[in-house]
């Protein structure tokens, strides 16, 4: 036969490994994970060395089958999953299953898809590494008790369907007292004050006060502002310090996973998840011509900043012939290894200099994929070359007990910035809070007198945290050691989908039932859902990777304290909900018991103490003052009033007559259908759960809009409404749908919305 059968994950990418190895061997993909813990149970054996019980997808019946098939008739069998501890798990299960047709089995890493890096694998073939899957099944168990032994106490205490995770309880937590430290932050009144000064043979610049009698000065209100500038303006100054030296900026490393999530958020706006799918793409190859599928960056779960040895040759060679012999250094970068590195992989970067962004850019179709592609790009070269410098002028100026100071901060050398735009010049930028500032003029000298030719006191207040974006929770994460390269992407989108957290322009925002559920979990399981348990955990799976620990230990030590936690708290489950309860003092308008406040999956909501022979519920107070335009609105079947009442589906207008009128209605806008002038608009959701705006006469009119619509006329083409937008540099503004007319909104009106 003399052929081997090479099994990769990804269709895409077995195209581009095809390609390489030629017509003696046959690519197939598994398409992921061929086996799973299955979800209807808790599927890890607690008493038998946490035993896992994988089973096969059943959808994957027919793909295992076809690589049965085609192991049985090749020499050898090659399995090229993803080079991590999640790929070397899919392979153990793959050789599981075909290793009754075919013994010689191999396992090979393809850290790029490139024809040099596709053939170095194939000639250092392994054995599949037991720790790695042992480290990737201790995680997958780990998280499957905390899932399945924690989210059922959820479901008692609050309402069926929530969820709780090792990792994603502790984003949660870190999301909540971030949003604690917001709700409660007192903002302090402050003051500043800057000075314009000139000496004889100067421009006039700008100093800030920085030191009164030695001291910082600390300026709390406008009275002792006043006082401060009435002594000042009575001194004589003189330039009595300055200082001249180069600063130096060194590029950043190249991207790690996490890196490249945050710059991707920060600078494309990207989301974490969306970030690892373009890299996913790109990794795997695009169309290039008559090159074919060419894989254009190494593998994208890292958390290396290394770099081969032929990499650096290469990218300093193209240094050198773009940029010339001052942007490249006498000797190649070597970068700080990251705490924690497992160091398996390099870090992201592209494969080949031949494919420079800008000649390749009319293949990379989807914008979005070459705006990756050029940010990886560009942070692999600037991380090879010179180092920024700057001229940093430092001046002091002192006038009787009172200390001025001013720095500026000018371009000498760009380097690494011709390519990798890093930082924002100190000179000319300024913000609607920041003080005045200037260039540092020529020609200043020690000693030299200085006039005070004006003084700007200005009022600040102190700002609370700034609430998490997904980036900045991603930073943390890595910073606390909490979650690996694969699970970041994750474990927003699972936060947002269990409604704990609302992401809204970019932020994150804890909801009232996350902050809740974090609070319950922070009372009951404090000692296994934090953040330094979760960290040790992250480090304990290492150690089953290294084969210092073994799966048995690691998963005592993880077990033994939690379920000793959860046995104690399961028991007063029926309790705590009954605590989360709020009694009322209103009575039921069906049968004058008293109403409670409860969970349920849409929130809090009022129910009748009689449950389950009365059924009557309806939304809080504050959830009715949001639907006023409803007040008087009669039931056309019977004439009673229609009133605001609350499902585990949401809101939802209900006859005061139920149960002898079971007569509903969805909760519309308060605002007309713009087309048809007679039906309200209302919110609706597509299939995929995305929200448009409809007529709550469809199918009688059908108007229709993906952005929400505002109840004022266009003031430059007339049009009877506008339409709600945001984007991260604007913000939110409205648009005519009409003449596209752009409205920015003032504060007022944003606070009114």
């Amino acid at each position: 036969m003399n052929k081997s059968l090479v099994i990769v994950e990804s269709p895409s990418k077995s195209k581009t490994v095809k390609k390489y190895l030629g017509k003696n061997f046959t690519v197939e993909a598994s398409v992921g994970h061929i086996k799973n813990l299955p979800k209807n149970k808790l599927s890890v054996d607690v008493d038998n060395d946490y035993k896992p019980n994988y089973e096969l997808i059943e959808r994957k019946e027919e793909v295992v089958k076809k690589l049965c098939r085609l192991s049985s008739e090749v020499d050898a069998v090659y399995l090229a999953t993803d080079p991590d501890r999640e790929g070397e798990a899919i392979a153990y299960d793959i050789a599981e299953e075909i290793q009754k047709h075919n013994k010689n089995i191999y396992r090979v890493l393809f850290h790029e898809i490139t024809e040099s890096g596709i053939n170095e694998a194939m000639q250092n073939p392994h054995k599949i590494d037991q720790h790695l899957v042992d480290s990737q099944r201790a995680r997958r168990a780990m998280d499957r008790i905390v899932g399945y032994k924690i989210s059922p106490f959820l479901w008692k205490t609050f309402y069926y369907g929530l969820s709780a995770g090792r990792v994603q309880s502790v984003a949660l937590r870190l999301i909540c007292e971030r949003e604690e430290l917001i709700q409660s932050f007192m903002s302090e009144e402050y003051w500043s004050i800057t000075g314009e000064f000139k000496t004889d043979k100067s421009e006039p610049f700008f100093a800030k006060l920085v030191q009164v009698a030695g001291q910082e000065p600390k300026i709390s209100n406008e009275t002792t502002a006043t006082g401060y500038v009435n002594e000042l303006s009575n001194q004589q100054y003189k330039i009595s310090n300055l200082q001249k030296k180069v600063v130096k900026r060194n590029p950043p490393a190249p991207f790690i996973t996490s890196t490249i999530q945050q710059e991707a958020a920060s600078r494309l706006g990207f989301s974490a998840k969306k970030t690892m799918q373009l890299a996913q793409n790109l990794y795997e190859g695009v169309e290039i011509g008559e090159d074919g599928l060419v894989g254009l960056i190494t593998y994208m779960r890292t958390d290396s900043t290394r770099l081969s040895a032929e990499s650096i040759a290469a990218v300093r060679e193209f240094i050198f012939n773009n940029y010339g012999g001052d942007y490249l250094p006498k000797e190649a970068r070597q970068f700080k290894k990251v705490k924690a590195s497992q160091d398996a992989h390099e870090a992201i970067r592209p494969t080949i200099m031949k494919y420079n962004p800008k000649t390749i850019k009319k293949y990379l179709h989807n914008k979005d994929l070459y705006s990756l592609y050029e940010l990886i790009w560009n942070r692999f070269v600037a991380s090879q070359m010179s180092s920024a410098d700057f001229d940093q002028v430092t001046v002091e100026l002192s006038g009787g007990e009172y200390l001025f100071r001013a720095t500026g901060t000018t371009p000498k050398f760009r380097g690494f910035l011709q390519v990798y735009d890093d930082i924002q010049e100190e000179n000319g930028v300024t913000t609607p809070d920041a003080d005045p500032v200037s260039k540092i003029p020529a020609h200043l000298h020690i000693n030299d007198n200085a006039r005070l030719l004006s003084m700007i006191p200005k009022q600040h207040f102190t700002k609370p945290p700034a609430r998490y974006t997904e980036s900045s929770l991603v930073k943390d994460l890595e910073a606390f050691g909490i979650g690996r390269p694969s699970t970041y992407a994750m474990i927003v989108s699972t936060i947002v989908d269990r409604k704990y957290v609302e992401q809204r322009e970019r932020k994150l925002f804890a909801l009232e039932l996350g902050m809740s559920v974090n609070r319950l979990l922070g009372q009951n399981f404090p000692e296994v859902l934090n953040v330094k348990f979760t960290a040790k955990m992250e480090e304990e799976l290492d150690t089953i990777a290294s084969g210092k620990r073994t799966y048995k230990k690691v998963m005592d030590d993880f077990y033994i304290p939690f379920s000793k936690a959860l046995e104690k708290r399961v028991k007063l489950a029926a309790e705590i909900k009954k605590s989360l309860q709020e009694t009322t003092d209103e009575p039921c308008e069906l049968c004058e018991k008293p109403m409670v406040i409860k969970w349920g999956r849409n929130g809090r909501f009022k129910a009748c103490s009689g449950y389950p022979g009365c059924k009557n519920t309806k939304p809080l107070d504050g959830d009715l003052a949001k639907h006023e335009h409803l007040e008087g609105m009669k039931c056309e079947n019977c004439g009673g009033d229609m009133l605001v009442r609350s499902s585990k589906f949401g809101t939802f207008l209900g006859c005061s007559n139920y149960p002898k009128c079971t007569n509903t209605k969805p909760i519309s806008m308060p605002m007309k259908c713009p087309k048809c002038k007679e039906g309200n608009l209302l919110e609706r959701k597509t299939k995929s759960k995305r929200i448009f705006y409809g007529c709550s006469k469809y199918p009688g009119c059908d108007f229709a809009s993906w952005n929400k619509p505002v109840d004022k006329p266009c003031e430059v083409c007339g049009s009877a409404y506008l339409v709600e937008k945001y984007t991260q540099k604007t913000g939110t503004y409205h648009v005519c749908p009409s003449c596209k007319a752009k409205i920015e909104i003032t504060v007022v009106e944003a606070e009114a919305s």
